[in-house]
């Protein structure tokens, strides 16, 4: 999972994980993963942490319980790294890993105009309920204010363009009331 900035817009950054703690005295961190595959730290060489995008070299990778842990070259002790508690730890366009086809990232499609296949407009993509199965789309008509559930499947989804930020549905009666 990663999360979308507040408006929906396409990130020069991209959220992997949130620092919640310390872990020993040789400068690691515990690392909440914000992504579907923590595997992808394995993969991780450089990251950004908090708002201030401080640049760090990952040095080491393991894994406790639903926990990445994580060190970095440029700390090596618990007081230096302690104040970065509740820090975001982000990558950039080129930290980013690929996505299989047909998968995107949420801050690519949130915020798009939801059309159906005759071109009638739904509404706005305004937020992505993540499931175990699938995601489900949740999609605002701004003119009466309902919310819709669409299911982030291909029985429902047809077609997804990020460049116009346009989504096309084919929804099942009772789903669009």
């Amino acid at each position: 999972m990663l999360l979308k900035n507040e408006i929906g817009e396409k990130m020069d950054y991209i959220v992997i994980g949130k620092i919640t703690n310390t872990h020993g005295l040789k400068g690691e961190v515990k690392v909440y993963p914000l992504t579907d595959d923590a595997k992808r730290f394995d993969l991780l060489e450089r990251a950004y942490l908090g708002d201030e995008k401080i640049q760090v070299q990952v040095e080491g990778v393991k894994y406790q319980k639903n926990l990445v842990i994580l060190k970095f070259k440029e700390y090596s002790h618990i007081n230096e790294i302690e104040n970065f508690k509740d820090y975001y730890i982000y990558v950039d366009e080129e930290g980013k890993i690929e996505l299989a086809k047909d998968h995107f990232f949420i801050y690519e499609v949130l915020n798009s105009q939801v059309f159906d296949l005759d071109m009638n407009l739904i509404g706005s993509l305004i937020d992505i309920i993540q499931g175990s199965g699938n995601d489900v789309y949740v999609v605002k008509d701004s003119k009466s204010k309902k919310e819709y559930l669409i299911p982030a499947v291909k029985q429902f989804v047809k077609k997804v363009d990020i460049e116009e930020k346009k989504i096309y549905i084919d929804p099942i009666e009772g789903m669009i009331e």
